[in-house]
């Protein structure tokens, strides 16, 4: 009787349900095993201070329970740990200010990513919050979300000074993958990265991001972007890197956002595979354009944009100064 009291205890044990509980850490070893420890609904809170290592998460929130990493603009995570020549596909993947790794259902807020190879990389991690924080002083890409993470969101950030290795691949914000790469990160190794349904929010985005501040590979679908703030000032022009945002996606809703000084053009449109970079529509954006040249929107070849296959429309509501215009193919009223 004693015994089956004892196992009916452990097995109302094992059942409870997990109490959220707070997380408080001020060094990289205590992160560390925070980001191994935590359980859905728990926060981790970072006091103010230097955090140098590689960070890395790898369990899930839920919905109902998200998992929250928080703290200051003075709690400074970076990856003092990678090594130039470091590939990304398919191994040596360090130097990451940030790793989520199938995590999804986290929320990221407030802190800051810096001094690292790239700043906050998201694989197979949908469901992602990432509020408030700063990216700054990054090799590569700011913020990446990669292999499949869906549904994320980036909102109220800043990131600035990136590509300070390569400038080519120094994009603020990076959404998806280039189809060379689907090998690595497609949801399966022939068909795209699909990192869809991405919202980019009120982000601060530039000056000195190197490469395109929002970079949107083709295969991603059904995103927003509004209401952000571009600097183009300190773009490179190098790997085609020659626009504030590039819409390489399809579905997207490009709205309210300010850009400037783009290296040629405040925003561009292309189709680059297949049938992708079709039906996004562009409206009450800000633009100035510094380049003789350019357009404040420059659709490109837009062969495969038929009205079978959901063409891109630029409202008339966008207003551009400087430059050739806001854009060298028609606007359409009323959007």
């Amino acid at each position: 009787m004693i015994k089956s009291i004892a196992a009916a205890a452990l097995v109302a044990q094992l059942a409870a349900p997990h109490v959220s509980s707070t997380i408080n850490v001020s060094t990289a070893a205590q992160l560390i095993a925070a980001l191994k420890a935590a359980k859905p609904g728990d926060t981790i809170q970072l006091a103010d201070g230097d955090y140098g290592d590689q960070f890395i998460a790898t369990t899930p929130g839920t919905a109902a329970n998200p998992i929250t990493l928080v703290g200051s603009a003075k709690a400074v995570l970076h990856d003092p740990k990678f090594k130039l020549g470091d590939t990304d596909c398919p191994s040596g993947q360090t130097g990451y200010g940030l790793w989520l790794q199938g995590a999804n259902y986290w929320n990221l807020k407030g802190f800051t990513v810096t001094t690292s190879k790239k700043g906050i990389v998201l694989d197979g991690a949908s469901h992602v919050t990432i509020d408030g924080v700063s990216v700054h002083d990054i090799g590569y890409e700011g913020v990446h979300f990669r292999k499949s993470s869906a549904y994320g969101v980036i909102k109220n950030s800043s990131i600035y000074n990136t590509g300070k290795e390569e400038p080519g691949f120094g994009e603020g914000v990076y959404l998806g993958s280039a189809n060379s790469n689907w090998s690595c990160y497609g949801a399966t190794p022939s068909t795209p990265d699909a990192s869809n349904y991405t919202q980019v929010l009120n982000n601060k985005i530039g000056p000195n991001v190197a490469a395109e501040g929002i970079d949107v590979k083709e295969g991603t679908h059904d995103g927003v972007i509004d209401g952000n703030t571009l600097d183009g000032t300190g773009e490179k022009n190098q790997h085609d890197a020659d626009s504030t945002m590039d819409i390489k996606g399809d579905k997207y809703k490009i709205t309210n956002n300010i850009a400037k000084n783009g290296f040629l053009d405040d925003i561009q449109l292309h189709n680059v595979w297949g049938n992708t970079g079709c039906g996004n529509t562009f409206s009450k954006n800000t633009l100035t354009v510094k380049n003789k040249n350019g357009y404040g929107i420059n659709a490109t070849d837009q062969s495969q944009c038929t009205s079978e296959n959901s063409p891109n429309i630029i409202g008339a509501s966008n207003k551009s100064t400087g430059g050739k215009g806001l854009s060298k193919t028609p606007t359409t009223p009323g959007v």
